[in-house]
């Protein structure tokens, strides 16, 4: 196994893939840190924070519930996901 081999290897292993910056499938993530969206809140996650989604991608929003409809800030953006906070 060459030395390219072996790092596009373990970038894949770490999640972070040959495509770094690019969301699921290789596409370009639909928000980016510090814009403004209106969102519904679709249901609540594990740790209690609410869940909204942007062109398929999954945004955390705490002090939400279920049903809704708010104005976020995206604050910070995951391999995945994005985090927000509602716009006051």
């Amino acid at each position: 196994m060459s030395e390219e081999e072996a790092a596009e290897g373990s970038a894949q292993r770490s999640g972070r893939g040959p495509r770094g910056g690019q969301g699921k499938f290789g596409q370009s993530k639909p928000v980016k840190e510090g814009e403004e969206h209106e969102v519904t809140i679709e249901t609540v996650g594990r740790k209690g924070d609410g869940i909204a989604k942007i062109q398929d991608f999954v945004v955390f929003v705490p002090n939400t519930k279920a049903g809704d409809k708010v104005k976020i800030k995206i604050t910070g953006i995951g391999g995945s996901f994005a985090t927000g906070t509602i716009v006051q």
